[in-house]
């Protein structure tokens, strides 16, 4: 008890929301996301690692193919495909995509769009110029 006859209690807390609309929750501790680095990851670097994650979904046989993923996601086949696509990529270009820049403001660096003729043609080589190019 202070001198008033109040007793004061401190500790660090943090409001957390599990998305739009939902209730608020008063969390004990510091914000997690307080130490992360500024911006957001490219949509692009998101999609690489959805990929990646979905061919493992269906070499372990918890999804047979590429419709399921669509339905699962909610979004047509041809994206799925678009997004599977991306495997196509060398190894180091799959690498440079994952760990792009945090974007700020706007879109990120690279779009979708960008890579789909890196990912067209077959030969790694070709892909490393084509990816020279874009990357800058």
């Amino acid at each position: 008890m202070t001198e008033n006859g109040v007793l004061t209690v401190e500790c660090d807390v943090h409001v957390d929301r599990r998305g739009r609309g939902a209730r608020k929750e008063v969390l004990p501790g510091p914000d997690p996301r307080r130490d992360q680095p500024p911006g957001r990851v490219p949509r692009v670097s998101r999609w690489m690692a959805l990929a990646i994650r979905c061919d493992e979904l269906i070499r372990d046989g918890v999804v047979d193919r590429y419709a399921d993923l669509a339905e699962l996601g909610d979004v047509s086949r041809a994206r799925v495909s678009q997004i599977m696509n991306l495997l196509g990529l060398a190894p180091d270009i799959q690498e440079a995509v994952l760990f792009l820049p945090r974007t700020t403001a706007g879109r990120g660096p690279i779009l979708l769009r960008d890579l789909q003729p890196i990912v067209t043609a077959l030969d790694w080589g070709r892909q490393r110029k084509l990816w020279a190019k874009v990357a800058g």
